[in-house]
């Protein structure tokens, strides 16, 4: 196998590169349903059938494979064993599969009672539509968990542009379905499902095969199904398994709470949310897959130290740059509602509703970098209980508090319930970290906080400042993009008055990359 590999900056440019494509094409996906289906009850069904298949997944560890299976083939690559490396991928494959398959399965199967269960709110008119839709996305979770071992493969050779490239094809299969429907029939959430499933097939499944398989992982012969690699699959997987993290749930709450509010609200809570994620996925979780395979492959080679360095520079880089788009949202958030989906469908009342949400959803972007980091930090360390565990409670704090809030405000109490929820769970991951740590580091990471959100508050009254000023004179986009602007360059001049060197290290980098280019 090769063992030529991208640095943490090049990784972590690679990542932010892949995720913000793939953002960008998922909020054009968002504006093809948007303007073609609207904040209506289509849009809720469209978003719930989701709901069942992305618990299955979650039930399988699916959205953490990189996480329990890069530590384990990171081991292999320190020893250069390349054939135990195809063994112990083989053998966990091969358990994932099948379990997953009869699972799945199950799902298929089970698809109506489950759905009566889950969305006890809806009439039956409502749950028959469901159902099938139901039926397609569990056969797309298929495709992602499957390709999700390939991707993983991937990330302990420390390679990210081709599994970068896979969420370019289910959006961009997702974008095509719905606008095949509109110029041959009526659109329907089906045929957004059916393009998803052919673009997941492609591009999370067959397109990481490929990607695994040019590094020279492989699946062999002869592999006993005693293999050690399934038992430490399972040590590092039960955990994920069986904890119910707020963070897992995040996306489930609009879903389950919106049906108890009136029709389209989960639609436009899905709608702010993808806008929130944008920013998140760039940052927080580009730094997080990015310094994860670095951080497993300084523990397993005992290099605490530097591992723990790592980590510093990663969560401290990635607060900086996500408390600036938190004070860039808030004060241009109804612009870019309507700049973004204010088409077809959408209305501008709509607008009006998405852009109170996504004020609510904004403000947990800080939070979600906190968690993204830290809580992979005690990952590539094989704890893998201390983060559930305080995910699970979390979780059990937060679903009251978002009973009371959606009771009382409906759709904004889900958005705020939301946003409490991360923030409640990056909080304590966050300070567990730190209280393994030398006392300075924790006092230097809360001070380095208060002058992040003091320029991050500043930066959004420039942009407030600058919107006023420009009200009726210039576009909404023209006007937004003016303020954006303001507001950064504002942000990284105090962050010069603050030292906050971590800001202003971003834009270096950027520039020097743009520079070669």
């Amino acid at each position: 196998m090769t063992r030529r590999s991208a640095s943490l900056g090049q990784a972590a440019a690679i990542v932010s590169a892949g995720v913000l494509l793939s953002r960008l094409l998922g909020v054009v996906r968002e504006q093809v349903i948007g303007a073609l289906l609207g904040r209506t009850v289509e849009t809720d069904l469209y978003v719930n059938a989701f709901t069942l298949p992305d618990y299955l997944y979650f039930l399988l560890a699916g959205g953490y494979l990189a996480i329990t299976l890069v530590p384990i083939l990171t081991d292999h690559h320190a020893s250069g064993d390349d054939a135990e490396l195809n063994r112990s991928f083989t053998a966990v494959f091969r358990f994932v599969g099948v379990i997953a398959l009869l699972l799945l399965a199950a799902g298929l199967i089970f698809a109506r009672p489950l759905v009566e269960v889950v969305f006890n709110q809806l009439d039956d008119g409502l749950i028959d539509r469901l159902v099938p839709l139901t039926r397609v996305a569990i056969g797309l979770q298929t495709f992602f968990l499957l390709g999700a071992l390939f991707t993983a493969a991937q990330y302990a050779e420390r390679r990210f542009t081709i599994p970068a490239m896979g969420p370019l094809f289910y959006n961009g299969g997702i974008i095509a379905g719905g606008l095949l429907a509109a110029l041959v029939a009526e659109p329907t959430p089906m045929w957004f499902l059916v393009g998803g499933l052919i673009g997941a097939a492609i591009g999370s499944f067959a397109l990481q095969w490929w990607g695994a398989h040019r590094l020279g992982v492989r699946l062999v012969r002869g592999v006993p199904r005693s293999h050690p690699a399934t038992a430490r699959y399972l040590k590092l997987a039960l955990p994920l398994m069986v904890g119910q993290t707020v963070v897992a749930f995040d996306e489930q709450w609009p879903r389950l709470f919106g049906q108890l509010a009136e029709s389209g609200t989960t639609a436009g809570l899905n709608f702010a949310r993808r806008l929130n994620m944008l920013p998140v996925g760039v940052i927080a979780q580009a730094a997080g897959v990015a310094s994860f395979p670095f951080m497993a492959r300084l523990f397993s080679e005992r290099r605490t130290d530097e591992m723990r360095d790592t980590v510093t520079v990663s969560l401290r880089t990635a607060v900086a740059v996500g408390a600036l788009a938190t004070g860039l949202i808030v004060p241009t958030r109804d612009t870019i509602v309507r700049v973004i989906y204010q088409w077809g469908e959408f209305s501008s009342a709509d607008t009006e509703v998405v852009s109170s949400f996504l004020l609510y959803f904004s403000l947990s972007i800080p939070f979600w970098v906190m968690h993204q980091i830290t809580t992979r930090a005690f990952y590539a360390q094989r704890r893998m209980w201390l983060p559930v565990a305080i995910g699970t409670v979390s979780t059990a704090v937060i679903v009251p508090i978002l009973f009371a809030l959606t009771h009382r405000f409906e759709g904004d109490g889900i958005a705020m319930g939301s946003t409490i929820g991360v923030a409640l769970y990056a909080i304590a991951i966050t300070s567990a970290w730190l209280r393994e740590g030398p006392r300075h580091e924790a006092i230097g990471f809360i001070w380095f906080l208060g002058k992040v959100a003091i320029a991050a508050l500043l930066a959004g009254l420039i942009a407030v400042l600058t919107l006023l000023a420009f009200d009726g004179l210039l576009p909404d986009a023209a006007a937004g993009l003016v303020a954006a602007l303001l507001g950064g360059v504002g942000y990284l001049g105090l962050a010069r008055l603050f030292a906050i060197d971590e800001a202003r290290d971003v834009v270096a980098r950027l520039a020097r990359q743009f520079g070669r280019r």
